[in-house]
């Protein structure tokens, strides 16, 4: 594992020896994080420069992201340096944008306004159509307009890559990891949690009354009854409406089925993987997708701890 820091004004730093780290990767908040701990010996301490964090593994490039906070010091087992925070995420959660009106917004002005700004890149191939009439709500961070721009209105679920870019496609296949009879799985737990699932959002429109219904048909046709009332903002279109409730929906129906495997070995699989469980056991048997992953190193080696949804938990 190599970790380098970047400081504000082009100067890089190569982190030196690396004796733990943790990365973690997911829709949780939906900031990836990661924490990584060096031996360290007290030298011209530029740390408190820098502002990016870049980590490669066998060549490639498992992380990028801000630096929310470096420790350094020494213990009775020696000198010490953590390094922790975010992915390129943090940018736009940690700024709040100002209150604006479109006539029609395209997904150009979004970046334009919203993104590059902060120093954030995006991946090429979005083709998300422009919305007549998009408005920016005041006291909404940087991350809520571009989520409501790709979701609501063009489906999609942005994300950012390991490279820090922000990603407006659809999810890609990915690679599939089968777990066989002789798969070495340290850990598995199967969990099916009804409480908290939704199985009916009704999205009511403030101003005129409109009231749209928006079903988790599975859920629903196993039992399952808990409904809920979204009241939108005045003049809501009911493209908007729809998604709304659907991404309620979605949210409360993650945790309705996971499993959760540890292995030994990092960065087994990532978000949007699919994992093919054929163990002896009969427990969690089957398809699954990746909906958050962690890779970390520790006194006991590495290992890849995945948390696993349906195969649509990740949506577009």
């Amino acid at each position: 594992m190599e970790g380098t820091l970047t400081c504000w004004d082009g100067r890089r730093i190569t982190l030196p020896q690396v004796r733990g780290w943790t990365f973690q990767y997911g829709q949780g908040i939906p900031c990836d994080s990661f924490t990584l701990t060096c031996l360290w010996e007290p030298e011209d301490d530029m740390l408190a420069q820098a502002v990016t964090f870049t980590a490669t593994e066998g060549g490639q490039t498992v992380f990028t992201g801000v630096v929310d906070e470096c420790e350094r010091g020494w213990d009775e087992k020696g000198g010490f340096l953590t390094v922790s925070g975010r992915s390129m995420a943090a940018r736009l959660l940690d700024n709040e944008a100002l209150g604006m009106d479109y006539q029609v917004a395209t997904w150009e002005d979004i970046l334009r306004d919203h993104v590059t700004p902060y120093g954030v890149q995006a991946a090429p191939g979005a083709e998300l159509s422009a919305v007549p009439g998009f408005s920016v709500a005041l006291g909404s961070s940087e991350w809520q307009v571009v989520y409501e721009f790709c979701r609501y209105y063009g489906g999609i679920t942005p994300r950012f890559d390991r490279l820090g870019r922000l990603v407006a496609t659809p999810w890609e296949a990915g690679k599939r990891l089968v777990l066989g009879e002789d798969a070495a799985v340290i850990a598995l737990t199967l969990r099916d949690q009804r409480y908290g699932v939704l199985s009916e959002i009704l999205v009511r429109d403030r101003t005129d009354g409109r009231v749209q219904s928006v079903q988790n048909e599975d859920f629903c046709s196993r039992g399952g009854m808990s409904r809920r009332v979204l009241t939108m903002p005045g003049k809501s279109s009911y493209q908007t409406m729809r998604y709304s409730g659907e991404y309620q929906l979605a949210q409360s129906a993650q945790e309705l089925r996971q499993l959760e495997l540890e292995l030994p070995g990092a960065f087994l699989a990532w978000p949007g993987d699919l994992v093919e469980v054929r163990l002896s056991q009969p427990v969690g048997r089957g398809l699954w997708r990746v909906a958050e992953a962690v890779s970390g190193m520790d006194e006991k080696g590495t290992y890849t701890r995945l948390v696993l949804g349906g195969t649509d938990v990740l949506g577009r």
